[in-house]
């Protein structure tokens, strides 16, 4: 770790705490050449993968558009904020737990296909209905048969 103050490389761990969650390490360090102590922070960084879409371009994995297009299936739906909370920790943590740098957006719609069917069916069956672009009512027919 480099001395804020005079740029030397060589310091020394003085004291080490962990917050009180156990997500983030205080570390105070002391620097060797000019003596003085200053503090540093330790986290994981996690880095979900970048969502390849259709159309060949690449975004970002978004929390937020992800809620919103369960909450959009959900609407009027009689399901907890903290239903879909959880849902929306497993989906991330498959994410997580996968390793993968890129994720197709297919994968991601059936991800959330997944979870709306464990938790509401009518919610279920609207998502499907848009993410699939059903060309015919017998497509459509068959996903309800299926449920």
């Amino acid at each position: 770790m480099r001395c804020p103050f005079c740029s030397h490389h060589e310091t020394q761990v003085v004291e080490t705490r962990e917050s009180d969650e156990g997500d983030v390490v205080r570390r105070r360090r002391r620097c060797q050449s000019c003596e003085k102590r200053f503090t540093t922070y330790e986290r994981a960084e996690i880095a979900m993968p970048v969502v390849a879409k259709k159309d060949g371009t690449r975004a970002d994995f978004d929390v937020n558009k992800l809620r919103a297009s369960m909450q959009l299936a959900l609407r009027k739906r009689p399901v907890s904020i903290e239903q879909i909370d959880a849902a929306m920790a497993r989906i991330q943590e498959t994410l997580m737990s996968s390793g993968a740098r890129e994720l197709p957006s297919t994968r991601l719609g059936e991800l959330v296909m997944r979870e709306l069917k464990r938790i509401d069916k009518v919610a279920y069956v609207r998502f499907a209905s848009v993410y699939r672009s059903f060309e015919d009512v017998d497509e459509f027919r068959q996903l309800i048969r299926d449920i």
